[in-house]
């Protein structure tokens, strides 16, 4: 049975999530094999997807949810939330 794991949080870079900071996620939730959601302002998308990302237009301030299902959706949460947290490598 797939576990379900959701985290709703706060972008917080200054770019919010622009092309390399979009790019960043998809590659961390590509390291994973569960299935990953991005939630943002009434918008959904697969955050597996670079296109899909970017279409959140997600800017700095916005509360994404992000939901994993699969049997390392708890670990693969961890890691999108830890991204999130150090504002995608960004200083600001």
């Amino acid at each position: 049975m797939a576990t379900v794991a959701e985290g709703t949080y706060e972008i917080i870079n200054e770019l919010g999530l622009h092309a390399r900071a979009a790019a960043q996620m998809v590659k961390v939730a590509n390291r994973f094999k569960s299935d990953v959601l991005i939630e943002a302002q009434g918008q959904r998308a697969n955050a597996k997807s670079i296109m899909g990302v970017l279409m959140l237009a997600a800017a700095q301030g916005v509360q994404v949810k992000l939901t994993c299902k699969g049997d390392d959706a708890e670990a693969c949460l961890q890691e999108l939330a830890k991204l999130i947290a150090d504002r995608f490598g960004e200083s600001k």
